[in-house]
């Protein structure tokens, strides 16, 4: 669905993408992580048409967005940067107002948008009057109106409640379960990635250090939890068996390929060493993330 190849993007003497690589398959939630100023933005600005390239390219599907933005776009909706409405005017009105712009809107389409972000019965109402939950899933409506294959996020929980998070994130859910969307989220919130999300990349000053699935992440490299007396004379024996290829905090170890906690325990016992607690690690995304930036070079 999504193709970035070599996408790069310089403003003056600054790199803000270095060479970004990666690829959203179709029915993908795909989240697109970074610190502040990691090239995430600057990123979806490209993709979208909206900036321009140094070099490299942005696929969406078979066309290239510098090349043939038009066609590229055709069916994609996007939330990018913060939303601006008319706080005048209705919701309705400011969704058929935005709409018209690239095409008229039938009443039935209207109307059925703001039925899937939960809307109908407000969207009459005038949008000063709207909550900050409420113009957040107004954008969305308005990203769905070119009844798109593919949504783009840009940090689209930014600035609300806990209960408007919750709203977003069971809507983002449901729109991919039953329009069968493929979505592209930008966002700083680790919890709502893991919670959402089946792939993502992570960004770093502009350049890419991971690009997987969550499954990768939360294997945590095969780390196991190992509470025993005297650990470094038991990772010592250990290692030197080919049980184990690596320790660290004085409680973990990285075991050899092929090799089960079942076997470690076994030779642990048959070795006198008493084993307190024992068990394969299952990463947060959030240590998995800090891990990548204290590991990623300084430029």
């Amino acid at each position: 669905m999504i193709r970035l190849k070599d996408l790069t993007k310089r403003f003056g003497q600054r790199l803000a993408v270095d060479a970004l690589t990666l690829e959203v398959r179709r029915g993908d939630v795909f989240g697109l992580l970074g610190h502040n100023g990691a090239g995430k933005s600057t990123s979806i600005g490209m993709l979208l048409g909206q900036v321009w390239p140094s070099s490299g390219e942005a696929w969406i599907g078979d066309h290239e967005v510098s090349r043939d933005r038009s066609r590229a776009l055709a069916r994609v909706g996007a939330i990018f940067e913060a939303p601006a409405f008319y706080d005048y005017l209705s919701g309705w009105r400011n969704v058929e107002i935005l709409a018209g712009y690239s095409s008229p809107l039938s009443q039935h389409r209207l109307a059925e948008v703001f039925e899937w972000v939960g809307l109908s019965g407000r969207e009459h109402q005038v949008v000063r009057t709207y909550s900050h939950g409420m113009r957040a899933r107004l954008a969305l409506a308005q990203a769905l109106v070119p009844d798109p294959e593919l949504l783009i996020l840009d940090e689209p929980t930014n600035g609300l409640d806990p209960e408007g998070i919750h709203e977003m994130r069971a809507t983002i859910r449901r729109l991919h379960a039953e329009l069968g969307l493929t979505l592209l989220l930008s966002s700083h919130l680790l919890t709502e990635v893991e919670q959402l999300c089946n792939r993502i990349a992570v960004l770093n000053k502009g350049r890419k250090v991971f690009e997987g699935g969550l499954e990768e992440v939360q294997r945590g490299q095969d780390w196991v939890f190992l509470q025993t007396d005297a650990f470094d004379l038991v990772v010592t024996r250990l290692t030197a068996e080919g049980l184990v290829v690596g320790a660290r905090d004085g409680r973990r170890i990285a075991l050899a390929s092929g090799v089960a906690v079942s076997d470690v325990v076994r030779r642990l016992v048959e070795l006198g060493h008493p084993v307190h607690g024992i068990g394969r690690e299952t990463l947060t995304l959030e240590e998995f993330y800090l891990s990548l930036m204290k590991e990623a070079p300084c430029s």
